[in-house]
């Protein structure tokens, strides 16, 4: 069958923020053309072996809109001519507030990008602070307008709530600054203090503290006011307009293969799936020297891959089909009884209760 999602890791940032613990560097922008050298390499590898006919490309990180004008003009040139573009229904690129200038909002819409997650965070300077974030809540809006004036009629916000200091008053203005922007998504993530992070090592110390009942608060009021704006809460974290749900995510949470490429990208076909190394100069090295990139892979017995289905399924708003959730009835019955799922026709939902606890349903299937 035909690889049609596509996952693309652009590992360079202009900082590392205190809370990331994705596979990023810092200050080595004097390496990004032998990279992107390296990168479309390897999707001239994974030709050979796999028919790549994409219906999403998706662009991550570390920050793709980083990179310039011209060595973004350079990486798209080569993915048209090694790539069958006839079917693309959605290339999607993430985006730093900071990095957005007006030729290049024009060069990446022009190029055939057809939908931009904007990095937000919060409309609040001083949190954008906190979070160490290098753009103001003013350079989030002109970066918006810019990408708007470019023709881009597809944007994403990303912003984050329970970050360290803040309020339910700044959480519901930074939701109602961006309900009056109109964007067709919105993905509002809680923040999670990931391992080997400076937010992490904050934690221990004792700096910063967690609070479950003020994150339950913060999340019921994004439940409460973006469905009510005409958003569509269609997955955990994601909300949007209709018919603009993300088709790169959905195909994740539904299973299917996928292949990913730069430093730390992991790709799933089949029983198989494995990451590329971490490290960008090794990765670099590996793939223009003919190696192999691959850092780590394992083998999908049919019970992980149910239970990952499962997990990611119970995330979205369509759920699981019941026939598919036999393996577990226990838990299935638990659920029930706590009032976390409920049953629509032959498919098994989260209630709104469910959704407080996502986690901790996805972890009985996994």
């Amino acid at each position: 069958m035909p690889i049609r999602h596509l996952y693309f890791h652009i590992p360079f940032c202009p900082k590392l923020c205190p809370y990331c613990s994705f596979y990023v560097e810092v200050g080595s922008q004097n390496r990004t053309t032998t990279f992107l050298d390296a990168l479309l390499r390897e999707v001239e590898v994974a030709a050979r072996g796999h028919e790549l006919a994409p219906h999403t490309i998706y662009f991550g990180g570390g920050t793709p809109s980083a990179l310039s004008t011209a060595q973004l003009a350079y990486l798209f040139d080569g993915l048209r001519a090694r790539l069958d573009l006839r079917e693309l229904r959605e290339w999607d690129l993430e985006a730093n507030p900071a990095t957005i200038r007006r030729d290049k909002a024009r060069l990446l819409r022009e190029a055939g990008v057809t939908r931009l997650s904007l990095g937000v965070q919060s409309w609040d300077d001083a949190l954008l602070g906190t979070l160490g974030r290098i753009h103001s809540a003013a350079d989030a809006e002109r970066s918006y307008i810019l990408l708007r004036e470019a023709g881009f009629t597809n944007l994403n916000i990303d912003l984050m709530f329970s970050v360290p200091g803040q309020s339910l008053a700044q959480w519901e203005a930074t939701l109602s600054k961006t309900i009056s922007l109109q964007p067709e998504h919105v993905s509002c993530y809680c923040l999670t203090y990931e391992e080997d992070t400076e937010y992490f090592r904050k934690l221990l110390g004792g700096a910063f503290r967690q609070d479950d009942e003020h994150d339950a608060q913060l999340f019921e009021t994004t439940m409460e006011t973006l469905p009510a704006a005409g958003y569509e809460h269609y997955e955990i974290s994601n909300y949007a307009q209709p018919g603009c749900e993300s088709r790169h995510n959905l195909a994740y949470w539904r299973g299917h293969d996928y292949l990913g490429f730069g430093p730390s990208a992991f790709s799933t076909v089949g029983a198989q799936r494995w990451e590329n190394v971490r490290d960008t100069a090794s990765y670099t090295q590996r793939v223009l020297g003919g190696e192999s990139t691959v850092g780590f892979s394992e083998v999908l017995t049919p019970e992980i891959r149910a239970g990952e289905m499962a997990a990611f399924g119970m995330r979205t708003a369509e759920g699981v089909a019941l026939k598919d959730l036999q393996r577990w009835p226990g838990a299935i019955a638990e659920f029930q009884e706590l009032g976390f799922l409920e049953e629509r026709g032959p498919r098994a939902v989260l209630t709104r209760r469910g959704k407080m606890m996502a986690d901790a349903v996805g972890e009985a299937f996994v």
